[in-house]
């Protein structure tokens, strides 16, 4: 019996070990920072197309409301309503106390690139960073000194509130093996140079295929149905297939997609809303070759079936979404 428990605690033991190396932090270090001066115009342009307030400025109402009160207060306060349970988006205004006034350029590109706080612990990908890290060093830290030069205001917004297991914080570190290697998107030295900015756009700051994609049992993004649409993970309708197939935007052409990034119509004489509305309303405010170079991307996409249900109200196409 006793031989019994010292094997047991030795698998224990040697597990926990296990867990421990396998969910170390991997960071970026200081030495991989190029010398950029930043450039604050390109770090609001990026703000812009990440739609950083969206998500990070506090909501007009009600935590989960769309509507935000002002887009250059990032206090956070909104809540994500998910079957993991209920992120609340953090500060990030410069203010030192609540937000991350107090981080470096590395602390930022860390969280950016490899979703790992400036205390070693990691952040849930709810923050999108396995689309932010696609993006350059350059445009992170011109991206920083943009939000630096913003109102730091004080706020402090609770802790999650999250189930068992996915309160443990330490188990991302399994999740970032799957998804997270902390590069920045390569070009494509076959594609032209619009579609490698429309690629870059699309997977980088834009993270397009967060919400397009469906995503397995443990909130990864099933490749094999990448932008083919996917369940609301707060339950509301459905983001739709935007793949170039019968079931997605096939009929659209890249004017179409173009002209909805632009203005909010669709081909069919419809306008977009709910979560898309601020999402194209960003999208407008980026040059108009920066929109053609989407558009040319997502026509490029892999014509895929639909792999969510569709919403009754928004059917197949971006209308609503």
């Amino acid at each position: 019996m006793r031989k019994a428990l010292l094997v047991l605690l030795a698998l224990a033991v040697a597990g926990a070990l296990a867990f421990y190396l396998l969910t170390m932090p991997a960071t970026i270090p200081a030495s991989a920072l190029p010398a950029h001066t930043p450039d604050l115009a390109n770090g609001k342009y990026m703000f812009t197309a990440g739609g950083c307030a969206e998500c990070h400025a506090a909501p007009l109402r009600k935590c989960d409301s769309l509507k935000i009160k002002d887009a250059d207060a990032l206090v956070g306060g909104r809540c994500l309503k998910t079957p993991f349970g209920v992120f609340h988006v953090p500060n990030i205004s410069p203010d030192k106390d609540t937000g991350i006034g107090n981080w470096t350029t590395l602390d930022f590109v860390n969280t950016m690139k490899r979703g790992v706080d400036p205390e070693g612990s990691y952040l849930y990908p709810a923050f999108p960073y396995a689309s932010y890290q696609r993006m350059t060093y350059e445009d992170l830290i011109d991206l920083k000194a943009y939000l630096d030069s913003l109102p730091a205001v004080k706020n402090d917004v609770p802790p999650h509130e999250l189930r068992f297991p996915f309160n443990i914080r330490r188990a991302l570190g399994l999740w970032n093996r799957l998804y997270v290697d902390g590069k920045s998107l390569a070009p494509d030295p076959n594609a032209s140079a619009e579609l490698n900015r429309g690629a870059y756009l699309v997977r980088g700051a834009g993270h397009c295929g967060e919400c397009h994609s469906s995503r397995n049992i443990i909130g990864g993004i099933v490749k094999d149905t990448e932008f083919a649409g996917a369940k609301n993970p707060e339950g509301k309708g459905s983001a739709p297939n935007i793949t170039p197939s019968d079931d997605g935007i096939g009929d659209w052409s890249e004017e179409d997609i173009a002209y909805l990034l632009e203005t909010g119509n669709t081909p069919d004489f419809d306008v977009i809303g709910e979560s898309m509305a601020p999402v194209q309303r960003n999208m407008a405010k980026l040059t108009g070759e920066d929109r053609k170079a989407i558009a040319a991307y997502i026509k490029s996409l892999p014509p895929r079936p639909d792999a969510a249900p569709k919403s009754k109200k928004n059917g197949s196409k971006p209308e609503g979404n």
